[in-house]
This record gives C-alpha cells, sequence and structure tokens, in this order.
C-alpha cells in the first residue's frame, strides 16, 4: 500500500448536502508522503475532526476543486486557512476552475493569500505536487467550468466528477481504477437541467473502460433511497467487475 483515498462525504446535491442524509465533506487523498483534500463541501473541516483516525489539515499539500458548486466547495475556504494553520504559515496549492476563482469567486481573494500557489485546471491540463501527478482529461459537460481528475501514480485512479453522459466520456478515462460520481438512480428526459450521471451512465462506463474496481459516490437523495450498495452488487453482476458504494468514512488503500 502506497496510497490511500479516505471518503469523508458521499452525498452529492443541494437536496442531500441541505440535509446532511449523507455527508458532503469529500475526499481526502494520500500518496507516499504527499496528501491531498478533493472538493471539499459542506461539513469537510467537521468530519475531519471528527475522524476516530487522526487527519490534520495542517498536513496537507494542496487542494483540489473540481469545480465551484457548493456541495464540492464550501468549506475550502476554512480548509485552505486551516491547512496554513490560521494563515500563520504560508503554505500549499489550490487547482481550481478558473471561475472557481474569477470574477464570482468561491475561494475568498484574503484566503488566496495563504497560499505558495493558485493553479487554474483547463482542458488537457498536466499538473504535479510532491510525490503527485495528475490531469485533467476533458472539460465536462456542467453548468459550471467542471474537470474530472486522473492521478498517474503506482497505479492510475481516474474521478469523473459531476457531468452528463457524452459518448466519448469512458474513452478519457482509462484506468486501472475509476471513481465515478453518480448521482441519480433514474436518467431524466432534460439533462439541461440537471447535469449528473445516472446509474445506467455508470453501466456503460464501467463497461467500456472495464476498470480493475470502480467505486461508486456522490450520491442523490433516489440513490441513498434506493441503497447504493444494492446498486453497485447489481452492477457488479451485470458487467464483471468489481463495483463498490462507497460509504461516509471508508477508506480505500492502493
Amino acid at each position: 500500500m502506497e496510497g490511500f483515498i479516505k471518503f469523508f462525504g458521499t452525498g452529492g446535491a443541494r437536496f442531500v448536502a441541505s440535509r446532511q442524509l449523507r455527508s458532503t465533506g469529500g475526499l481526502w487523498f494520500n500518496y507516499k508522503e504527499t496528501n491531498l483534500y478533493i472538493d471539499p463541501g459542506p461539513g469537510a473541516i467537521v468530519k475531519i475532526r471528527e475522524s476516530r483516525e487522526t487527519f490534520e489539515p495542517s498536513d496537507l499539500d494542496g487542494i483540489i476543486l473540481t469545480h465551484k458548486h457548493m456541495d464540492h466547495s464550501n468549506d475550502v475556504n476554512i480548509l485552505v486557512e486551516s491547512m496554513a494553520e490560521g494563515g500563520f504559515k504560508k503554505r500549499g496549492a489550490l487547482f481550481a476552475p478558473q471561475d472557481a476563482i474569477g470574477e464570482e469567486p468561491v475561494v475568498f481573494r484574503f484566503v488566496r493569500n495563504y497560499l505558495n500557489d493558485v493553479v487554474p485546471l483547463k482542458e488537457k491540463g498536466r499538473y504535479s505536487i510532491k510525490d503527485v501527478s495528475f490531469r485533467t482529461p476533458v472539460r465536462h459537460r456542467h453548468p459550471v467550468e467542471t474537470y474530472g481528475l486522473i492521478f498517474n501514480l503506482n497505479v492510475t485512479i481516474g474521478l469523473i466528477a459531476d457531468t452528463r453522459f457524452f459518448d466519448e466520456l469512458p474513452d478519457y478515462y482509462r484506468v486501472d481504477y475509476l471513481i465515478i460520481n453518480v448521482l441519480r438512480s433514474q436518467p431524466i428526459e432534460n439533462h439541461e437541467i440537471i447535469e449528473h450521471l445516472a446509474v445506467g451512465d455508470a453501466k456503460t462506463i464501467i463497461t467500456r473502460v472495464r476498470p480493475k474496481t470502480a467505486i461508486l459516490t456522490h450520491f442523490g437523495f433516489k440513490m441513498i433511497q434506493e441503497g447504493p450498495d444494492v446498486i453497485a452488487k447489481r452492477l457488479s453482476d451485470e458487467t464483471g467487475i468489481n463495483v463498490i458504494a462507497a460509504c461516509d468514512g471508508m477508506k480505500w488503500e492502493f
């Protein structure tokens, strides 16, 4: 084991976030001596501090926002401040789409002064921080600027962030292990209103990519009602791929 992902939150979208039916705290990503936090949504700092296993924000080397929606970015400012030990120790990097730091930013300007670097994400971008290299293969189909991530480590790990499905999407995420944000249990006709993946989309992606393991997360209300574990088991049976549903507090090692 050279790294792990700690799921501090597996809920997604506004109703789950506002009711906290599942936590929306995002992901702690560790590889060797590098610690990154991905999408610190509402409750991230609380879940970190409540964890039985000690996680210290001042150990973070960077924070990544896949996009600026509140269920992914609400706690970014307090987490940057915590990473910088209250703002008294300038450190770390922030990776975020330009519209998260632009005219209507979700990351406050005074908080950015606590960082060593602010790096705008872009389509087909390549980035590195300490032991970790990652890239943003394609801009997603979502109401705000959004990117998924591919980490090139001892294995390749992909994270398909919020998006509606488009036919080329699976081709961008040919990885060993794949994390997929699956908000909806059923598709809807008007994808312009809710541009998120449904279970059928996840099945198509898993079937075409054929990762060693696929992890489902970022569940909406109906997904939680129907049972992510039940859905993951069905997808495993239908695709022949090991599919698991993340749960709050799960630690997945690689």
